[in-house]
C-alpha cells in the first residue's frame, strides 16, 4: 500500500453525533487504524486503568504520560500504520493539558497533537439537529443502551441506571451544551488556523459508505475499499424520540 498522507486523525466530536459508526467504518477497512475514545475520561487514574498500568510503575508523571500515550498509540493504530482517535470535547482540556506537559517546546495545539501522533488530519463530526443529539444522549443515559448492532443486536449497555422518562429540563440542559461543543470546534480550528474535513451525521447516517470513501480519500488511501464494508450499526431513535421532541417542541413555542 503506498504511503498515506497523514500518519494519524482525530475525530472531533461530541456524544451521539455518529462518531461509533464512523470509527467502526475506518477499523473495518484494516489500513485506518482502529480509532476509538482513547483517552475518554479527563482523568490519569482513568487512563491508566484503561490500560491496564500500575501507576507505582513510573518514577515520574512524564514516565507515567509517556506510558499511557504509548499505549494509546498501540491500540489506535491496530495493525495499520495509521493512528486513529475521537475525542470528545468533553475531555479536550484535560487532554490538551497533558499534551502541553509532554511536549513544552510546541508553539500551538496542532504542534503539540503532531508531535504525539505525527502528520494528522483533523475531521469535525457533528449533527446539525441538536434536539434529536440531546434526546437521543438523554435516552442513552437513563436506559444504558448506547449502540446496537446492524442486526438489533446490542453492542454497547452500560449498567441501567433508570426507565426512560420524558426530562424537559435535562433535554434543554443537553441541548445548550452540544451547541456549546459545536462552538468550541469551531472556535478551535479557527484559532489553530484548521480546516477540518467536515462530516455531518445525516450524511454518516443516509450513506456510510460515501461518507467513508471521502475520509479515505483524504487520508490518500483506497476510496474503493469503503464499497466492501458493511454498515456495522443501526439507529436506535423510535417513536419515543420523535414523541419527547414533539412534545418539547409545543412546550417551548
Amino acid at each position: 500500500m503506498p504511503r498515506l498522507n497523514f500518519e494519524s486523525y482525530v475525530i472531533c466530536t461530541s456524544p451521539r453525533s455518529g462518531s461509533t459508526l464512523l470509527c467502526k467504518l475506518l477499523a473495518a477497512t484494516r489500513v485506518t487504524g482502529n480509532p476509538g475514545s482513547l483517552f475518554h475520561k479527563p482523568s490519569i487514574d482513568a487512563w491508566l486503568k484503561y490500560y491496564k498500568l500500575e501507576a507505582t510503575a513510573f518514577p515520574s508523571r512524564k514516565a507515567t504520560l509517556d506510558a499511557i500515550f504509548d499505549a494509546a498509540k498501540a491500540r489506535g493504530r491496530g495493525e495499520t500504520d495509521v493512528f486513529g482517535l475521537r475525542l470528545q470535547r468533553g475531555s479536550f482540556a484535560f487532554f490538551m493539558d497533558q499534551l502541553d506537559f509532554l511536549y513544552p517546546d510546541a508553539q500551538t495545539d496542532v504542534e503539540r497533537v503532531e508531535a504525539a501522533f505525527g502528520r494528522t488530519l483533523f475531521i469535525h463530526l457533528t449533527r446539525e439537529d441538536k434536539l434529536d443529539q440531546a434526546i437521543s444522549c438523554i435516552r442513552a443515559e437513563q436506559t444504558g443502551l448506547w449502540h446496537l448492532g446492524a442486526d438489533g443486536t446490542e453492542l454497547e449497555r452500560q449498567e441501567v441506571r433508570r426507565e426512560d422518562r420524558y426530562d424537559a429540563d435535562a433535554i434543554r440542559t443537553q441541548l445548550s451544551e452540544f451547541a456549546e461543543f459545536d462552538k468550541e470546534w469551531r472556535s478551535w480550528f479557527d484559532e489553530q488556523s484548521i480546516k477540518p474535513l467536515e462530516v455531518s451525521y445525516d450524511l454518516l447516517a443516509q450513506a456510510p459508505q460515501r461518507v467513508l470513501a471521502d475520509v479515505l480519500i483524504a487520508l490518500g488511501a483506497d476510496a474503493s475499499i469503503a464499497n466492501d464494508v458493511p454498515t456495522p450499526t443501526a439507529k436506535l431513535a423510535d417513536e419515543t424520540n420523535r414523541d419527547w421532541r414533539t412534545r418539547f417542541e409545543l412546550e417551548i413555542t
